[in-house]
């Protein structure tokens, strides 16, 4: 439940900011300039806001969409991000968003138009070239959509764009708003999934994989593109027993045959991310394990990594063809 929203003066009189505060009558609004003024405040306690975040409403004034890193793809040539959110409402030990930001509150940027006028000039720029545009990088992608109604907006942004894809990254089960609209053609649903026991220990607050998987399959039967993300691996006692046994639950439990792209990378996370992180929780197992430092990441060891990859990747393909498979090596 939000108590306190944070308003910038700009964005008070917004339609979206007015729909936001009826929604939330009894929360405590705040206003205020900016929203870095308290969003990158210094001395922030992470683990205690993140207990009972304030909402925080905005507007971006630039860089709406952004270049893709250049691991992130899923078949088209250019690949971008953007971030109607910062932060999330999950919990999970090895998200690099705690290691970004100093402040675990959610800032939601009301200026949908703008990143949607930023979407069709970049389209209209490539021309016939293939664009995708990932919209879970610094949040989850449905998981807020009752509030949000990100979803309502963009859709149409690219419904009629035969060159482009808009992918909803998410763990989300709140998939109420999707079931109303007429699948699309240029949108993926991207879930992110690990073996149970895995998101039982380290995906804190998330859907079950059992509830995952029972959304995937409804979003099937109604005509949506769904995406499977396996990222990050994380290794454990006997993962490639483990592994094996949880891809085949899940390619048995939805369609593989009308599945858009499968994806999988092994945990890594910048140096300076990681070392936030693990003075958060010193005392996660995750974080004590077989880990080193290379290229100013962290990750497991050459050897390892290529190990647990080179295994997921031969299980994946025994249920998907190699055209829709997309490692983050």
């Amino acid at each position: 439940m939000i108590r306190t929203i944070y308003i910038e003066e700009e964005v008070r009189d917004h339609p979206r900011t007015m729909e936001i505060m009826y929604r939330f009558r009894d929360a405590t609004p705040i206003y205020c300039r900016r929203y870095t003024e308290i969003f990158n405040r210094k001395s922030q306690n992470f683990r205690l806001q993140k207990k009972q975040p304030a909402l925080i409403l905005a507007r971006k004034y630039s860089n709406h969409i952004l270049p893709a890193p250049d691991d992130y793809g899923i078949g088209s040539i250019h690949n971008y991000y953007f971030s109607h959110m910062l932060n999330c409402i999950y919990d999970c030990r090895y998200c690099f968003l705690q290691g970004m930001f100093r402040s675990a509150h959610y800032v939601l940027f009301v200026n949908y138009d703008e990143f949607a006028d930023e979407i069709i000039r970049l389209i209209r720029e490539k021309g016939n070239e293939s664009l995708c545009f990932f919209s879970g990088f610094d949040c989850d992608s449905l998981a807020m959509e009752p509030i949000t109604r990100f979803t309502e907006y963009f859709l149409p942004v690219f419904e009629n764009q035969s060159n482009a894809i808009l992918e909803l990254r998410t763990k989300s089960t709140q998939i109420r708003s999707l079931m109303k609209y007429r699948p699309s053609a240029n949108c993926v649903i991207a879930y992110s999934l690990a073996p149970p026991d895995i998101a039982s220990a380290l995906e804190h607050k998330t859907p079950t994989i059992e509830k995952r998987i029972r959304a995937i399959t409804r979003l099937q039967e109604k005509g949506w593109q769904i995406g499977l993300r396996f990222d990050p691996l994380i290794f454990y006692d006997n993962f490639k027993t483990g592994y094996k046994n949880f891809f085949e639950y899940v390619f048995n439990r939805i369609d593989p045959a009308t599945v858009h792209s499968v994806s999988l990378g092994s945990f890594r996370l910048p140096r300076d991310y990681f070392h936030k992180i693990r003075q958060l929780y010193p005392e996660e197992p995750l974080f004590a394990s077989c880990l080193e430092g290379i290229n100013g990441k962290v990750m497991y060891s050459k050897a390892l990594q290529e190990e647990l990859l080179a295994c997921c990747a031969d299980n994946i393909l025994e249920y998907i063809p190699q055209n829709r498979f997309f490692p983050c090596y």
